[in-house]
């Protein structure tokens, strides 16, 4: 039977990366995670289990698959994750997705090799068309904005209620050119539609038309380099602003970039607001506002969900219990890059 030295011998790593890839250590590059699960599939390597776990007919791991975890966010979220399943006494397994359809047919089919209890899971390619592929026959709670089922536990953020907060708050402060910045071509289901939404309601509730020419597009990804330029179209057509929603942290401090870049003040010029609040955003010149969605609430309630339904696994007779959606809550912190309130 072959064990974690043959792996690492295999791959070409040590036993502690090994370890590290199986326990879903989130700071492995894919390359090498990618090689270690190769050697994992072409020797059989199966992990030993501890004497507990052979009673329950459990691993103690659960699976958490996320598009990737470049964007500060999903690796923040991966840490929390992490943080809560030490609480409950299990370990992590986590696959990037790498936002395609492939990525994600392949974490539902093949939910960790067989390794894991149950997956938390978080598409962006896969579509509201495709629900019926969340029902699978092992524990499953899904995250994000993407799909929704009535049939399979969520636990998500309030976006749109998020978008029009902060959108909110540049009108109080007199902005009325407000940017928008992350919209997307094919709009479509997600968090981009959910949070202009938010942003559109706000205008509205103030009598307020949307402005296109106030679009900010960002297609390849709401990166910081793609905020910058989002924002760069805008003031390069001569576009008046004096306030910008961003749908999240990085696309907010690139589009602060470009406009310091030209010279505007932040928040006498332009008011910004994020989405997120990511760590980086605190130490932004100036600091920046952003909506905090309660993203440790939604890893903390989507673990313990996620390890109730594993404990009630097989105790139904075959009962699918009811479904559970939870919104976290969620709030606005303010900072530098927008006006102090009076």
């Amino acid at each position: 039977m072959a064990t974690m030295v043959d792996v690492a011998a295999l791959a070409g790593v040590s036993v502690k990366t090994v370890s590290n890839v199986l326990n879903g250590y989130p700071y492995i590059r894919d390359t090498t995670r990618d090689r270690v699960l190769a050697a994992i599939d072409e020797l059989g390597y199966q992990v030993n289990v501890t004497a507990r776990s052979l009673r329950s007919g459990r691993t103690g791991m659960i699976g958490l698959a996320v598009p990737e975890l470049g964007q500060p966010y999903f690796g923040e979220l991966a840490d929390d994750i992490l943080a809560a399943a030490r609480e409950q006494d299990v370990q992590v397994l986590i696959e990037p997705t790498g936002f395609t359809r492939e990525g994600e047919l392949a974490a539902l089919r093949e939910p960790g090799r067989g390794l894991i209890d149950g997956l938390l899971f978080s598409p962006a390619a896969l579509e509201q068309t495709d629900a019926s592929l969340l029902e699978v026959d092992y524990p499953l709670v899904l995250l994000g904005e993407q799909m929704f089922s009535p049939r399979v536990d969520h636990v998500t953020m309030r976006n749109t209620e998020g978008a029009r907060a902060a959108t909110d708050l540049l009108l109080d402060h007199g902005r009325r050119r407000i940017a928008v910045i992350g919209m997307l071509h094919a709009q479509g289901a997600g968090s981009a539609a959910l949070r202009y939404a938010g942003y559109r309601q706000a205008l509205e509730n103030r009598g307020l038309a949307v402005d296109p020419a106030l679009f900010g597009w960002a297609d390849d990804g709401w990166h910081r380099g793609n905020g910058a330029l989002a924002m760069a179209a805008i003031l390069d057509a001569g576009v008046d602003v004096d306030g910008v929603v961003a749908f999240n942290d990085a696309l907010a401090m690139g589009a602060m970039f470009e406009l310091q870049v030209r010279g505007r003040r932040i928040p006498e010029d332009v008011a910004v607001i994020g989405f997120d609040d990511i760590e980086d955003a605190r130490y932004t010149v100036p600091s920046l506002t952003t909506v905090d969605p309660g993203r440790r609430e939604i890893a903390r309630v989507a673990v313990e969900l996620l390890c109730r339904r594993v404990r009630e696994r097989g105790d139904r007779d075959g009962v699918r219990p009811e479904a559970v959606l939870h919104l976290a809550d969620m709030r606005i912190v303010e900072r530098g890059s927008t006006p102090a309130r009076a």
